[in-house]
């Protein structure tokens, strides 16, 4: 009996995230972008949710003083009382609530006429897939030649390639694969050259055969030699073709112009489009920061719901359950956008407290930092500001960045100088970038003239460096001079 009762007693200690923390969480990791298409669509949604004119004198404000974001304690609180049974005795003052307009309420702030939003525009343009459509919609193929030829443009990827196989398509389309062959090669010839390859020597040869003057060279180099090409073996493929190494650098010369991935640059335009959530300018001995609202519009509760909840009329039990989740769904979505720019303000405001030099005086003065820095200064947890700074970016006096790139290791120079692990890679490029083409640097070697910069680095440090900044090894990078 005993044992029974040992068994049965258990302590048990869990954490639960409420609703509104769910929500704030959500919204602080949207990008600008994203958090328009949001706010439009809970604007659809939820009918206590109104969007407000905005006012003729829109006056440009400075970010004021924030308070400190509430601690995960203060949340819980929170959402704990939300969560409370509404009855008659616990029933929710909501005139107090929905007359509170600093709360209930977003109005987007617009930026100062002295600074301009650095976007990248892009002229419009139809996407990779429409662009070959409309050829093979003009192509003269008959039969099931149409379904075969949509049935391959279906199977592109971003990069122009063809990621399924012809026997794959015949078997699906239950048609001869020398059918679906022809078609392919048809759609080969399809501007732009090299589209709807199945690998990358197959793209390059498509492109060398479409050109004006076809280079035999060139083209037997990759058709022939494909091994030696990409891993640079210039004397295997001088022997091997019968021609001198300055046949064979004329010919890598041709084929380092042939783009690698056809479809790259007709993708729509909204997919490559950067817009910074952030605005940091410096203003006399300071700096300014604005949060960018981009199109967001000014928004609050429905005034006809508010009435309605405002006015003691009775109304039944399942009316009244429904405006209580609507609102409720309402307040919290505007308590988390509040949340959202308090917290984005208060990381952007401590990025630059700690990397002042380089808001300053430019990338060469980034300073070593890591997402606890900024944790500790806002008194916030470290998952919120990786949130935060996730696929954010911001436009400083320098360019535009995002805003991890502020983000990096810490390692001592030779005199004991704390530095960025983001310097010590700019320099390991700028001494690649430098070396002699025809004898480039082992990762020893670069290892050696990192030192005598006051960069003391291993061998295997170089080597993660340079596989983190796409840099080839020694071999991959010689070329003929």
């Amino acid at each position: 009996m005993i044992q029974s009762l040992r068994q049965d007693l258990r302590m048990r200690l869990e954490q639960t995230i409420q609703p509104l923390q769910i929500l704030r969480s959500e919204l602080i990791q949207l990008p600008l972008l994203e958090l328009e298409l949001r706010v439009n669509s809970e604007l659809e949604e939820n009918p206590f949710l109104e969007e407000a004119e905005t006012p003729e004198a829109d006056i440009p404000e400075q970010e004021e003083e924030l308070p400190l974001p509430k601690s995960a304690e203060e949340l819980d609180e929170e959402d704990k009382a939300e969560k409370q049974p509404k009855t008659e005795a616990n029933e929710v003052d909501w005139e107090d609530i929905l007359n509170d307009e600093d709360y209930y309420e977003y109005r987007p702030r617009s930026l100062p006429s002295n600074v301009e939003i650095h976007e990248i525009p892009r002229a419009a343009s139809l996407s990779m897939i429409d662009h070959i459509y409309s050829q093979l919609r003009t192509d003269r193929l008959i039969g099931s030649g149409i379904e075969i030829g949509e049935y391959i443009l279906g199977n592109l990827n971003p990069d122009g390639y063809l990621e399924i196989s012809v026997e794959e398509i015949a078997a699906d389309l239950q048609v001869d694969e020398k059918r679906v062959l022809k078609v392919l090669r048809r759609i080969q010839t399809y501007d732009p050259s090299g589209i709807a390859a199945r690998d990358l020597r197959e793209c390059l040869l498509i492109q060398l055969q479409s050109q004006k003057e076809p280079d035999p060279i060139a083209f037997k180099m990759v058709k022939e030699c494909y091994h030696e090409f990409i891993n640079k073996k210039y004397e295997i493929i001088a022997r091997k073709l019968e021609i001198t190494l300055e046949q064979v650098r004329d010919a890598f010369e041709i084929v380092t112009k042939l783009n690698p991935k056809p479809g790259e640059g007709l993708v729509d335009e909204k997919q490559n489009y950067i817009t910074p959530d952030l605005i940091v300018t410096q203003v006399d001995d300071g700096f300014e920061i604005h949060l960018h609202d981009g199109t967001i519009p000014n928004f609050h509760v429905n005034s006809e719901y508010r009435d309605m909840v405002l006015s003691k009329k009775k109304v039944d039990k399942k009316t009244k359950e429904f405006v209580y989740k609507k609102l409720e769904s309402a307040r919290w979505f505007i308590n988390a956008i509040h949340q959202r720019r308090n917290t984005m303000i208060r990381t952007m405001r401590a990025i630059v407290k700690k990397q002042e030099d380089f808001f300053r005086f430019g990338k060469e003065h980034l300073k070593p930092m890591i997402l606890q820095d900024v944790a500790d200064e806002i008194e916030m947890d470290i998952a919120t500001i990786s949130r935060v700074t996730n696929g954010k970016y911001v436009q400083t006096d320098f360019g535009v960045f995002e805003l991890k790139y502020f983000f990096s290791q810490r390692m001592e120079t030779d005199d004991g100088e704390e530095v960025s692990t983001k310097i010590i890679k700019a320099k390991l490029r700028e001494i690649v970038d430098k070396e002699n083409k025809a004898s480039p640097h082992s990762d020893e070697k670069l290892a050696e003239l990192l030192k005598t910069e006051g960069y003391s680095i291993a061998r295997r440090t170089v080597q993660k460096y340079r596989e983190q900044l796409g840099i080839p090894v020694k071999r991959l990078r010689r070329e003929i001079v």
